[in-house]
């Protein structure tokens, strides 16, 4: 017997027990849990507030192949907020590489140093380059064969407006244990965004089966480092949650559990700006089940 087979009936005795186990608890002690989910809330928090977090986003702005001028005048190809000079100077998107002509006084920096001619690095290069014009922060992004501008404004006026996100009340009944049952080889699932022709692909091992509330169910994971990144939606999908699904992780413990904590199912980056580009719920993701714990909808655009 190969040692495939040999994982696979061990998989499939565990997932049985498991299956059968309609009382197995994860979690031991129900305060120290409750406070470690009271600091990831906050900790979520200040992170889309930070400077790298998703409520500064002001601006997604496709570039055409050839020149492309920008500033806050209406006239050029593309329009940066008011904050922005009137004619910063041009872009020049050609054959994958994107290159910047300043005007003089736009007073970009680079690095601390003011720039005027570059060659400007996407955040798909592994070495982005950050240009900043005062509150204004922006880089190239690649989507497929797409290139744009991603620009944050580091005084936008939504990192105020979000004082808390709004959840379900945490319960212990939301932590399950599951059980992944590989594929012969890992498949690969292509998942929709709102940019409209680019999808996304990625790596799913098998697949994950768990009980909730007396239910078996079953996700799809995606590989990510040493653990499992999950794209899901429910029936609370678009009517208590955000309309396109929500994220979940998942690292095996040191006693090699995946646990599933949908205490922690969180809005994606485009719930909270119309400028973000998001992975979808594949449809193997949709559960017919209502998982109310997590994050709930916000309102912010």
């Amino acid at each position: 017997m190969s040692t495939r087979s040999i994982f696979m009936i061990t998989a499939v005795a565990a997932l049985s027990a498991f299956g059968c186990d309609s009382g197995h608890t994860v979690i031991t002690d129900e305060a120290a849990y409750l406070k470690s989910i009271e600091v990831w809330q906050q900790t979520r928090l200040e992170r889309l507030k930070g400077e790298n977090g998703w409520l500064n986003l002001a601006g997604l702005y496709w570039l055409e192949e050839g020149e492309n001028s920008f500033g806050s005048e209406p006239s050029n190809e593309i329009v940066f907020p008011e904050k922005a000079g009137a004619f910063c100077g041009s872009l020049t998107l050609e054959q994958g590489e994107v290159r910047l002509n300043a005007s003089e006084d736009a007073g970009i920096i680079c690095l601390d140093s003011m720039v005027s001619r570059m060659v400007l690095n996407d955040d798909q290069s592994g070495n982005t380059t950050y240009l900043q014009q005062g509150d204004l922060v922006w880089y190239i992004i690649r989507r497929g064969d797409k290139y744009g501008i991603r620009l944050r404004d580091l005084k936008h006026p939504r990192i105020g407006e979000l004082e808390q996100i709004p959840t379900y009340p945490v319960s212990t009944d939301y932590v399950v244990e599951a059980t992944l049952l590989p594929f012969d080889e890992p498949k690969t699932l292509v998942v929709a965004t709102p940019v409209e022709g680019f999808t996304e692909s990625y790596q799913c091992p098998g697949t994950l089966h768990f009980r909730l509330n007396r239910k078996k169910l079953v996700l799809y994971p995606f590989t990510s480092g040493n653990g499992y990144f999950l794209v899901i939606a429910d029936k609370t999908t678009g009517v208590e949650t955000y309309g396109a699904g929500r994220f979940m992780v998942s690292t095996p413990d040191s006693a090699g559990r995946i646990i599933l904590d949908f205490n922690k199912a969180y809005n994606p980056p485009c719930a909270f700006s119309p400028f973000a580009t998001c992975p979808r719920p594949p449809r193997e993701n949709f559960l017919n089940v209502a998982i109310e714990a997590g994050e709930k909808s916000v309102h912010l655009f």
